[in-house]
Parts: structure tokens; sequence; C-alpha cells
């Protein structure tokens, strides 16, 4: 098959993010089952026109917004030598089903930016992106193949798009910590990872610390990232004493032992697809500290690998309990085991072969209003008819976007027995797989009471 991975940015660019971990990951899967893989995207500073990303043909056209009429462009000239585009939507989708004629297009939407457009544009131009990404694409990609990272991503597209085609979910994966790690910090250390950006609100975080560092002596924060922010939140750091270090990016040693030496990651951003600096953390035993928002939500696991922290709560007062929790050895040690092993249940692996197979042969159809997005049949073990996109284990399978009517039916006329079908939960739907039993949540003390924080003005 010939493939064409589109997205905004690759993962060289200096502003690349986890969309760009996303794409880079899913195409060299895809490249590793004998796929012909052009990744097409747009060229920054001091990056070459065309090159190789191990098994993949790197194609760079135009910027950060001349990047869209490129892509289209180069995809209308090639048009009769693509199978599939995988069409990546960072807001504004790039519309390939336009271009690309009878090739297949499968569309994948990381989160949902209806909200956040106001953030970055004037009232006029906010409306035009959710115009371009919600009822314009409805109708553009309806007969495409639609991938989200996470439920909540799902759920707010049929919530805040008015999404009513087929959504499947293949969620990021994670690579595992370093095997020797330095031990925790014995002063309370906090860590915030990712893009330094105006959605991500760091400086927020800043303001938290620097009115808990006067009861918590010893008290730091670690910024980790790189972003148009940072030299910003340099100035803002500034003023909080020495408790407070932007360190911008980092090579990965270094980016895992100030981890690894961490008590406490802490993300406020209002949405997200997914948490890839969440996992990442999980993955060296840290708790994540985080806003009830889409993408978040479904990254930590509230009371066992951290807590969501719902819209308008004091987030000094948040930190401040999680940190003093979290002072108990017995019970960082407990919290710590449970990151791990969450952390450890995804794998780039398994999220490439979950896509490859979609590229192979899903299809747009299948998805009603009101039916459940993805469903579990149990049944007496034996040989399952496969599908496209199904799991199977031992007595169940799950299957997306398939009425439990038809699932039923083709048990049965495969042979099994004891068949029953019931919707799938969000982590079974993430996970892709049945029987994930929960370990049940730390037996923390009261969270504090939460309002408006009226102590702090964020700088924006």
């Amino acid at each position: 098959m010939r493939i064409v991975v589109v997205n905004w940015r690759d993962s060289g660019h200096r502003f690349a993010g986890g969309a760009e971990l996303y794409a880079t990951r899913i195409a060299s899967s895809v490249a590793g089952t004998g796929a012909e893989v052009t990744f097409l995207t747009a060229r920054d500073v001091g990056q070459s026109a065309a090159d190789r990303i191990g098994q993949v043909a790197a194609v760079r056209r135009g910027g950060r917004w001349t990047v869209y009429p490129w892509a289209l462009l180069w995809l209308f000239r090639h048009r009769r030598a693509i199978d599939v585009v995988v069409d990546c939507q960072n807001g504004i989708p790039f519309f390939s089903p336009l271009a690309v004629g009878r090739a297949r297009v499968v569309q994948v939407v990381h989160h949902v930016h209806h909200d956040q457009f106001r953030v970055h544009f004037p009232a006029w131009l906010a409306a035009v992106g959710r115009w371009l990404e919600g009822p314009v694409a409805r109708r553009v990609y309806r007969n495409a193949v639609t991938v989200a990272v996470s439920p909540s991503t799902v759920d707010a597209m049929r919530s805040r798009l008015g999404w009513r085609g087929p959504v499947h979910v293949v969620p990021n994966g994670a690579d595992p910590a370093p095997a020797d790690l330095p031990p925790r910090a014995s002063e309370p250390t906090v860590v915030c990872l990712g893009r330094l950006v105006p959605q991500k609100r760091v400086d927020r975080l800043i303001d938290a610390v620097d009115v808990l560092r006067h009861r918590l002596p010893g008290l730091r924060l670690h910024v980790v990232g790189g972003g148009r922010e940072e030299a910003a939140l340099r100035e803002w750091a500034a003023r909080c004493g020495g408790a407070v270090v932007v360190h911008g990016h980092v090579p990965e040693a270094v980016k895992s032992d100030l981890l690894a030496r961490s008590w406490l990651n802490v993300t406020l951003s209002d949405g997200e697809g997914w948490g890839l600096a969440v996992i990442e953390a999980a993955a060296h035993g840290v708790p994540t500290v985080c806003r009830d928002v889409d993408g978040l939500r479904d990254s930590v696991r509230h009371g066992e690998t951290g807590w969501l922290m719902p819209r308008g709560a004091v987030v000094a007062d948040v930190l401040l309990w999680a940190l003093t929790e979290l002072a108990d050895p017995a019970t960082a040690s407990r919290v710590a085991a449970r990151c791990r092993d969450w952390a450890a249940r995804f794998d780039w692996d398994d999220s490439g072969a979950r896509f490859a197979s979609l590229v192979e042969g899903a299809t747009a159809g299948g998805w009603l209003p009101g039916m459940p997005e993805a469903s579990v049949a149990e049944f007496t073990p034996r040989d399952v008819p496969r599908r496209p996109g199904a799991r199977v284990g031992p007595g169940w399978v799950l299957v997306e976007q398939c009425r439990p009517g038809d699932l039923l039916v083709s048990l049965r006329a495969a042979g099994a027995e004891d068949v029953t079908v019931r919707a799938a939960s969000a982590t079974e739907r993430l996970l892709g797989r049945v029987g994930d039993q929960s370990f049940g949540p730390v037996p923390f003390g009261q969270v504090p009471s939460l309002g408006e924080d009226h102590r702090s003005q964020p700088r924006s």
C-alpha cells in the first residue's frame, strides 16, 4: 500500500509535541507492515525539503499556515499514486478528501479545539476556526474512517462538533523509563512537563508555587519543555526566590532524572487529546494533578495514579494537599507502583498494530446515534470471526462502531455459546482489552474544599 501521513509538523520541528510523536510513531509502525509511507508536513527553519525518517520518506512544504495549501497541492498532484491518506487534524483539518479522489482517508483527531480558538485568535477568526473544525469538517470527512486518541475526545467530538460518523480509538503508546534512576528528592518537588504555550497555563502553576513556598520550605518546581512562552515564563519564575526553574528543552537522560526526583507532576491545561506527559511521568512512578478535562481524565485514574481537579479549584490548596499526602514514604511507594503499572499498559507497538488494522480494512459505516461506541461480547471460549479493528481474547471480543445486535448474531452464527453483549467501558476501549481490574483508590484523607482562587492573579 502507498500511504501518505499528513501532519502539521514532524518530530524534528522546534515546536513539536505529542501530536507529532503520535504521527511519527504511527507512520513508522505502518511502514513496518511493508507499506510505502510518506510523511507530508511543514518545513521548519534548518529542515531539508525531503529526507528519510527511518523507513518513512519525509516531504516538507510551507510553514505554519502555508502548509495547508501546499499539502493539498501535493496530494492532488500525486493522487493516482496514493492508496490511503492519514490526515492528522490539529484544529484546522487539511481537507485531504478534496484532493485525493478515490484514495481512502483515515482522519486522526487528537482533541477538539472548539473552545481553544478564542484563546489564540480574535473573535472573528476563532469563529472561522470553529466553523471549519465542525460543520465543514463533518461534511468533507463524512466518508472517512475517523480515529481519536481517547474516549473523552470521542465524547467531545459528539457533543461539541456534532460528529455523527463512527470514531475509533487508538491511544498513544509509551516508552518505559530507564532502569537506573536516582531516588526521589528529600524535599517536595514538582515537575511540569510539556510544551510551553498559553493553553498549558504554566504561569498559574508558578503562581501557586509562589504562594506555597513560604509554607513548604524547600519546595521546588521544575518546568521542562520548550515553546513560545519559554522566555516569558523565565521572567515570571524569577520572582519566586529560586523555587522555580524553567529548564526548557533538556536531553532525555536529564528529563528522566528530573522526573524520578519529583513527587508530583502537574498540568493545568484546559484540554488535551491525551496526557502523553502524564503517562511519561507515571512510567517514572510520579502521579499527576490535572484539571478534569478531555484527554487528561482518560490518562489519569483519579485517586489511583493522580487526581482530577475541577475547574475553579484553588491550585495552591490542591498542591499542598497532594504533597502532604505524598510526604508519607509508604503512601508515595504505593502510588508510584500503581503509576508504573498503569503506564506499562500503553505500548507503541500495540498502538501501531491497532492503527494498521484500521488502515487495512475499516470502513466509515456502521455507527448510529445512540449506539454504544464500543461493545464487548463475552462467551464460552472458542474461535471467533475476525473483523478489522477487533480485539480478541479468551472468551471475549471487543469491537468498535458495531451494532450490538450484529455482533451477537455474528458470534452465534460462528457457534459461540452463552454469548452476552454489553457496552465497553472507557478503560476497556482505551486499552483494547477486557478484564482490566481497578486496583482501588489509595486511602487518602479528605480532599480540601475546592473553590475559586482569588489570592493570585494569573498573568494570562
